[in-house]
């Protein structure tokens, strides 16, 4: 492969099956000077796999702002590097945007090596609608700050995309079952592994297969984006009604539920509170 000096190429790798990266990507990682990892262990079992001997340095969350000097001063004395996560594409929730903001200022050449991404993988095969889409990474550990980042996306008109882990799951499903109940989702599971796995229907029912079953494994979360009519705050009593019962069904109180759904849905609280007259009524 002809190189150019003062390279910085972004290098995606598998996401699960070693099989999927590509041929341009074994051959920049063979050919550049060092290779800036997330974890060099995890990166040093695709290298031996692949009889690759580049030099491995670590670049991650903890260390990328005092290390990314030292990097571009290698890159502008004329060496080429390649950046890579654990999988997928660097930046997506991984490492290297600092990196790579130097060394566009510093002038060196960025090159991106497409390949797998965790997120695209999940998209197309979901059986949402593949775009526009929104890409909001891990969502927040916090059940506050989780709620606020929920809601504040509930009138894009776009499919929703996060990354979560097993064992923050079933908490976030089941807020989202709260605010979205009908919402078409999906949870793409173990992508490209053994076991890849896709559950697919209502946020309510996605959250009630997982309230049951353990999940295992690194988890995308995708869920329909809002209608015209919830974007424009013109919902029917049915979908009051729905999301009343996913907010109650999640442990909120009666009051609580009332005015969660008409912050949610973006109507009076005094039509929110008749409906809920009318299904208590119902039993």
């Amino acid at each position: 492969m002809e190189r150019s000096a003062a390279s910085l190429y972004l290098c995606s790798t598998p996401i699960g099956n070693l099989d999927d990266i590509t041929l341009r990507a074994l051959d920049v990682l063979r050919d550049v000077d060092w290779i800036a990892a997330e974890d060099t262990r995890h990166s040093r079992t695709l290298l031996r796999r692949y009889d690759i001997s580049t030099p491995l340095t670590s670049l991650h969350e903890h260390n990328e702002r005092t290390k990314s000097p030292q990097l571009i001063e290698r890159l502008l004395a004329g060496e080429s590097g390649a950046v890579v996560s654990d999988a997928g594409t660097p930046m997506l929730s991984d490492p290297g945007f600092e990196l790579v903001r130097a060394a566009l200022e510093a002038g060196v050449n960025v090159v991106p090596i497409p390949g797998a991404s965790a997120l695209l993988a999940a998209l197309v095969a979901s059986g949402l609608p593949p775009y526009p889409f929104y890409f909001g990474g891990f969502l927040p550990r916090k059940r506050g700050e989780l709620r606020a980042r929920l809601e504040s996306l509930r009138s894009l008109q776009a499919t929703l995309i996060f990354y979560e882990v097993p064992h923050r799951l079933r908490t976030t499903l089941a807020l989202a079952a709260s605010l979205f109940p009908d919402r078409d989702a999906a949870v793409a599971r173990e992508l490209t592994k053994l076991h890849e796995e896709y559950t697919r229907g209502p946020v309510h029912e996605v959250s009630d297969h997982f309230a049951r079953v353990e999940p295992r494994g690194e988890c995308v979360f995708l869920i329909a984006g809002a209608s015209d009519d919830v974007a424009r705050g013109e919902v029917n009593d049915a979908q009051i009604e729905a999301a009343l019962k996913g907010a109650m069904e999640a442990g909120k109180s009666k009051k609580e539920a009332i005015k969660d759904v008409a912050s949610f849905l973006n109507i009076e609280r005094k039509r929110v509170y008749r409906i809920s007259i009318n299904l208590s009524a119902k039993g």
